[in-house]
């Protein structure tokens, strides 16, 4: 019996030590009560929360530490030292022991004793030490599994940069805001881009200034949140402080000092000195030379109010102008840079408490982009130009007016007996409208229009939760239960263009509806039939057109146990039927042991799943394909269409994933260190085929599909590692190393009877490894001392190779494939990227950043004119343009 006593001390942590309640307030700085505060006695799941006076009352034992943390606010750690009473006034900042939302429904987990790894980024503090404009800009360099790329010559992502986790496609990483579902993007990748034939979500489309943190969950979390989460799961969390005005203005721009040898061929020269495509002018004008350019505004203000007795108002406003990048490229593709940009964004976050323990919330906004990006340039002598309009020939402009609106509203509250209830319905939709500019329908000849509306696409989505949770604190050393169900609809639409930029028109100006009794024109010097539709971006015919919804119910549980004070497990489980494709249920089972006070060990098991978006199953186009330079027209037939069917392309289903997680966290004094290891499988990943010959469709000289065509197998590594101290007087010393080893091997290709190379051949595999690069390492050293702060940080990217439009000549004329991929290969070696900003506190309300991202104008290691996108470099993880500085000014009032 003795020995059996003995046991359970150990296993179950017993704490006979006698229990005294302690109590107190929590205020901030300026004394204001702060509703909410977790309240837990350290190395034990005992906790309580503060209510709406900012009161706490919490039994520990006289020797016991208490740690108080609150979203938004400096974890704080006090030894109780036999007092009954502590006061506690918290300042505003984020750490990880503050608690999250995300990866656990417990209202006592933070991020460093959770079972899953989860990162906690302070949006307000690395929006003052970087010289990133856009969130994904800034991610890429915060969290170490987090990549994503500026594109161009890729049609819509020149405008919505792809983005991932730990390699996996842009749209299979769930996004949340203030824990719910966001909405998608419209637009599908579809040219040589990172994620090409996937969907993602547009982080762009929120405003930094209105961000208080963001916590990235990386680890696989279907059976918690649903579809799309293989990957993981980004919630943000919007600020919610009141009087206080916040905001920047910036201003920056980048070096056109390109490194490279560019020769002295004009072919290759375009963007060079003497040689710059004038931006104001269409047609091909060369115009001055530039030392800088890019230049972006950044103006951008926050303030929030109080509401009630603890209620809040919270509002942001945020005015982004970016002008165009060029680099240097081939006369193919004078317009080799990145696209420009004007956003203007509002977004707002409020609660109105009801009752001490019911609120309702709402928070939303909407976000408006004019951008503006060069296609490939038509070139004399072509049927595709008219000489009279564009004698020196012509690079079009791709534009988009993107509007992105969201909104979510529902009540929280508690009842008399713990339980927590959460409703809530958020609605958002994403519109994606072109219109291409500097370009001409060449079957019009003389009479065509220089820019046309093309038509586009919207993807509108509606998520009603139902969601109940309680902790009991009697229960073992606590449990947290927790389940819910989910309604959610999703309507996709593409709507056509005007007439002139899809049609082909007749030699007597009549728009050709009978190819037997009407011709096409004739070009006079080529000799070639003239093309229809508008250059650049061919417009969405009636054709084309889709209106497709569909509905998903979904139920979820899941549950923590701490089965002693050392020991949590948690499981969770969900079952989701769709309407156009069946049901699936997934499950996870996750555990920590604490092993000692300063060191956490944990791991996962899960299973996961991917429902195809409604735009891999209804998107199609008639588009113009450049290989090499030379145009293809090629078609991109819809998955439920019967032409794809006869091709021997099935049907698409689910993506299905199993996701293996083990790691460690560590806290020593000021060091930090969280290492996770992770294992990701998953089946049937839906990919876009290579380019079938297509001889049987009218005018189409090529056919693409959406499949379910790939199996892949993904090992990896993150590791964060963290040092802060307090120096002599008011000066702090800071390091963070940030790092991700990533392995992706493509299993298996499901082409069937299919050629292999056509389906998804060398080149499309490699697109699909290049978008998990075999590793990424940052160090960030940061130096504060009163009015002065400095950051230098060292960002390592790893060597990739891509395969480039070689792979489409003809085999024999290398000798063999394995030849031919030599041949193609365009190999990135490592590169480091050094960013420096300097901080100077100008008073008590302004201060001064000034900096420069890639200091030392580093750039990927130049190719020839066989690349992707017609320039030097591919639109590789680094970037292409070069340095850029910029300047800073933060108000706080």
């Amino acid at each position: 019996m003795k020995h059996i006593y003995l046991i359970m001390l150990v296993v179950f942590g017993i704490n006979f030590s006698q229990a005294q309640n302690v109590t107190g307030t929590i205020s901030d700085d300026s004394g204001a009560p702060i509703a909410g505060v977790n309240v837990i006695e350290k190395g034990t799941g005992t906790g309580v929360v503060s209510d709406f006076e900012g009161n706490y009352s919490i039994a520990v034992g006289p020797t016991a530490t208490l740690i108080f943390s609150y979203v938004g606010y400096n974890s704080i750690t006090i030894e109780v030292n036999n007092r009954s009473k502590i006061n506690v006034t918290m300042q505003e900042g984020v750490s990880l022991e503050e608690v999250v939302l995300v990866g656990s429904r417990s209202p006592k987990r933070t991020a460093l004793d959770t079972a899953v790894a989860i990162d906690v980024i302070d949006v307000a503090e690395v929006t003052t030490q970087v010289g990133k404009v856009e969130i994904n800009e800034m991610l890429q360099y915060a969290a170490p599994s987090f990549n994503a790329n500026k594109q161009t010559g890729s049609d819509g992502a020149d405008h919505v940069d792809p983005a991932s986790l730990r390699g996996m496609g842009p749209d299979q990483t769930l996004v949340l805001i203030n824990g719910k579902r966001r909405h998608q993007s419209s637009l599908i990748n579809i040219f040589g881009t990172r994620g090409r034939g996937n969907t993602g979500t547009d982080l762009n489309a929120i405003p930094a200034s209105s961000i208080k943190r963001i916590e990235i969950l990386r680890d696989g979390a279907s059976a918690q949140y649903g579809s799309d989460a293989i990957a993981g799961v980004i919630n943000i969390v919007l600020k919610d402080n009141v009087d206080n005005l916040t905001g920047s203005i910036s201003y920056g721009a980048y070096s056109t000092n390109a490194q490279g040898d560019f020769g002295t061929d004009p072919y290759g020269l375009w963007n060079t000195d003497g040689y710059r495509l004038d931006t104001k002018k269409d047609g091909n004008a060369i115009g001055k030379d530039k030392n800088f350019d890019g230049g972006s505004v950044k103006v951008a203000a926050n303030y929030g109010f109080e509401i009630g007795k603890g209620g809040y108002a919270n509002f942001t406003t945020e005015f982004l102008n970016k002008n165009k990048t060029l680099r240097p490229g081939f006369e193919f593709r004078k317009g080799f840079g990145e696209a420009a940009i004007e956003g203007f964004n509002f977004f707002g976050n409020l609660a109105v408490p009801v009752s001490d323990k019911t609120e309702i919330y709402a928070f939303g906004g909407r976000n408006y982009r004019d951008t503006d990006a060069y296609a490939f340039t038509r070139n004399n002598p072509t049927a595709r130009n008219v000489v009279s309009i564009y004698p020196d020939g012509f690079t079009p402009r791709i534009t988009s007016i993107i509007v992105d609106k969201s909104f979510s509203a529902g009540v929280r509250t508690e009842t008399a007996s713990g339980w927590k209830i959460d409703i809530s319905n958020t609605y958002g939709i994403n519109d994606f409208h072109y219109y291409i500019k500097g370009t001409l329908n060449a079957s019009l000849e003389e009479t065509s229009p220089t820019d046309f509306d093309a038509g586009g696409h919207s993807l509108a989505q509606n998520t009603v939760n139902f969601d109940f949770s309680k902790y009991y604190d009697n229960v073992l050393s606590g449990m947290n239960l927790a389940f819910g169900a989910e309604y959610r609809t999703e309507q996709f639409m593409i709507y056509a263009g005007e007439e002139g930029s899809y049609g082909t028109y007749s030699d007597t100006g009549i728009l050709i509806t009978d190819p037997g009794t009407q011709f096409q024109p004739t070009d006079p010097i080529t000799g070639d039939l003239r093309p229809g539709g508008s250059q650049g971006f061919p417009g969405y015919a009636p054709a084309n057109e889709v209106d497709r919804s569909r509905s998903n119910l979904s139920l979820y549980a899941d549950a923590e146990f701490d089965l002693s004070e050392t020991f949590l497990i948690s499981a969770a489980a969900r079952f989701e039927n769709f309407s156009d494709f069946g049901s699936t249920l997934n499950g996870k089972l996750a555990a920590r042991l604490k092993a000692s006070d300063k060191i956490n060990i944990r791991g996962s098991v899960s299973t996961g799943f991917r429902a195809p978006s409604l735009a891999q199953i209804y998107y199609n186009l008639k588009f113009t394909n450049f290989v090499g330079g030379q145009a293809l027209e090629s078609l991109l037939s819809p998955n439920n269409s019967p032409v794809t069917a006869s091709f021997g392309i099935g049907q698409l289903k689910e993506e299905k994933a199993f996701n293996a997680a083990l790691g460690f966290t560590s806290s020593f004094g000021d060091f930090t260190a969280t290492v996770d290891g992770y294992y990701i499988a998953v089946q049937d990943r839906i990919v876009l085929t290579g380019n079938f010959d297509a001889p049987q469709i009218p005018n189409v000289e090529a056919a693409q599909f959406f499949a379910n065509g790939a199996d892949t197998k993904t090992t990896g590594v993150d590791i964060i590692l963290a040092y802060k101290t307090k120096l002599d007087g008011d000066s702090s010393l800071g390091a963070t190393f940030l790092g991700n080893f990533n392995d992706m091997k493509i299993d298996k290709v499901k082409n069937g009877a299919l050629d292999e190379q056509t389906f998804f051949g060398e080149r499309d595999k490699a697109f699909l490894l290049t978008s998990a690069p075999k590793s990424k390492l940052s160090l960030n050293l940061n130096y504060n001392r009163g009015w002065f702060d400095t950051g230098l940080t060292f960002t390592r990217f790893s060597d990739v190779e891509l395969l480039d439009y070689q792979m489409y000549e003809d085999t024999a004329d290398y000798g063999s494939l394995a030849q031919q991929v030599a041949a193609a290969t365009d190999a990135y070696g490592a590169k480091v990227v050094t960013d420096l900003n300097l901080g100077f506190k100008l008073s008590k309300s302004l201060k001064l950043n000034v900096g420069s991202n890639n200091l030392f104008n580093v750039y990927p290691d130049q190719q020839d004119d066989w690349t992707e996108a017609g320039g030097y470099w591919d639109s590789v993880q680094m970037g292409f343009s070069g340095a850029y500085y910029y300047a800073r000014l933060n108000y706080n009032f």
